[in-house]
């Protein structure tokens, strides 16, 4: 019940809300984009800078946490490849299959490890995302390179390039270097990157609702039930396993199981749109996901955490 009124229900509402003011109040789609952008470049990576830099680490294992969430993510990936024909799925929609089973909405997860394990939750799920955001667009650019339906000679350069100036990884990478280093947060910028990261997570969910769309095709249902099953079921359960079994417990433990619980985020019809894969699957996909997860999400938390 707890998780109910902390996580869920603040969620549903404000997804709700995005979804409304998207469709009836706010309709200019380029406020929205700069909502995304500053949530995204300015919001989440200040948060990450903050929970890391002030959280104790000595507690989440790196191998552990890099095995538990590289493995089951690549054989999923392989999985469906190896499947192409049973499923009789084309390339472009062999891509939108692959990105619906891997990638990750970082906001959502962010509520979730904020009110179940405070400020060290949103520090070890940080640490989570620093892992799945590089492997998961490496995944999806080289499926989309193979499959989709444009010619992408440059595509895995150019994504090394996006890793490198990802600002969710940057966020992560200077929260571990003031961490572990032992400067902190400096009190000079302490006070602004706290105002910065405030309005991470109601910006983030906000975005979310806004890119939620419910349009479905007759024969998109049997592959947005494969995708959900795979990314909102047996990812995180695989990932919980494995996790459990190498000794992750507590935040690290609830990290790796929400980043992998998570529905797909919506860049993903971005990347499908712009590399040639099945856009429209790619957004049935999603906002079916981003609605199922506010069962399943809890669900599996209490699987896979509940002591």
């Amino acid at each position: 019940m707890h998780l109910v009124t902390t996580a869920v229900l603040p969620i549903v509402l404000i997804l709700a809300l995005g979804a409304v003011l998207r469709r009836r109040v706010v309709t200019d789609a380029g406020f929205w984009r700069g909502m995304e952008w500053l949530s995204y470049h300015v919001f989440t990576p200040a948060l990450f800078v903050e929970s890391i830099a002030r959280t104790p680490l000595r507690e989440v294992s790196p191998v552990p946490l890099l095995l538990s969430l590289s493995i089951p993510v690549l054989a999923v990936s392989m999985l469906l490849v190896a499947l192409r024909r049973p499923l009789r799925a084309e390339g472009p929609q062999l891509t939108s299959l692959v990105q619906g089973s891997i990638r990750i909405n970082t906001y959502i997860g962010l509520v979730f490890a904020s009110a179940l394990e405070g400020t060290g939750g949103v520090a070890a799920f940080a640490l989570a995302a620093s892992v799945m955001v590089p492997l998961v667009n490496v995944v999806s650019v080289t499926a989309l390179s193979f499959y989709g339906a444009r010619d992408h000679a440059a595509a895995m350069s150019s994504t090394w390039r996006h890793l490198g100036t990802n600002p969710l990884i940057l966020g992560c990478v200077a929260g571990l270097t003031l961490n572990l280093t032992g400067i902190g947060l400096p009190p000079a910028i302490a006070v602004p990157v706290e105002m910065l990261a405030e309005p991470a997570l109601v910006t983030g969910t906000l975005v979310a609702g806004a890119a939620i769309t419910l349009r479905v095709r007759l024969r998109d249902g049997l592959d947005i039930t494969i995708a959900s099953t795979i990314k909102l079921v047996a990812l995180p359960l695989s990932a919980a396993a494995l996790a459990s079994a190498l000794g992750l417990t507590a935040a690290a433990l609830t990290a790796v199981v929400l980043i992998c619980a998570v529905p797909t985020a919506p860049s993903a019809y971005i990347l499908a749109r712009r590399m040639g894969g099945d856009s429209q699957l790619m957004a049935s996909i999603t906002g079916a996901q981003t609605v199922l997860s506010v069962v399943t999400l809890p669900l599996i938390l209490h699987l896979t955490t509940a002591t």
